[in-house]
Parts: C-alpha cells; sequence; structure tokens
C-alpha cells in the first residue's frame, strides 16, 4: 500500500472529512480540509501509529499539504530500512 493511500486514510479516519472532498497531494490540510490545531494534533498521533515514527514539532509546520505529509513520510520511512508501503 502506498505511503498517500495510507496518508489519506489517516486524514479520514481522524479529521472525519466530508465525502465531497476529494483528497489528492495538493490537498491542503488547513485551507481545503479545515482541520484546527487540535485536529492537526490528532492526526499526528494517528501517523506516528500508523508509521511507526516520531514526528518532530519543528516539522509539523511545514505540513501544509497531503503532499508534504507524505513526503515526510517517506523521508522518515525509507525502504533501506525494510519498510514498504
Amino acid at each position: 500500500m502506498s505511503t498517500f493511500v495510507k496518508v489519506k486514510e489517516a486524514i479520514v479516519k481522524t479529521l472525519l472529512c466530508d465525502d465531497d472532498i476529494i483528497i489528492t497531494m495538493e490537498t491542503g490540510i488547513i485551507e481545503d480540509i479545515g482541520a484546527d490545531s487540535f485536529e492537526i494534533m490528532d492526526l499526528i498521533v494517528e501517523l506516528e501509529s500508523t508509521f511507526g515514527v516520531k514526528i518532530k514539532d519543528g516539522k509539523v509546520k511545514s505540513m501544509r499539504t497531503v503532499g508534504d505529509i507524505v513526503a515526510l513520510i517517506d523521508e522518515m520511512c525509507p525502504t533501506k530500512h525494510g519498510f514498504t508501503w
């Protein structure tokens, strides 16, 4: 399963997105989905659990789009560590 699909599932699960929101790599977490700071923290916890990583507070500010999240997760979980998504 691709990183994008797993991130998308985490977003739908934690942010309870409306059915009419189409989630793409360009979808903005705040701008398009409307997540507030508490929801973003819930998403971070879900992502950490899903991918077995720890996302540092400094990285959260760079996570503006779904693509940003996917890139960060891919950077933290390279296939050389045995992860295949």
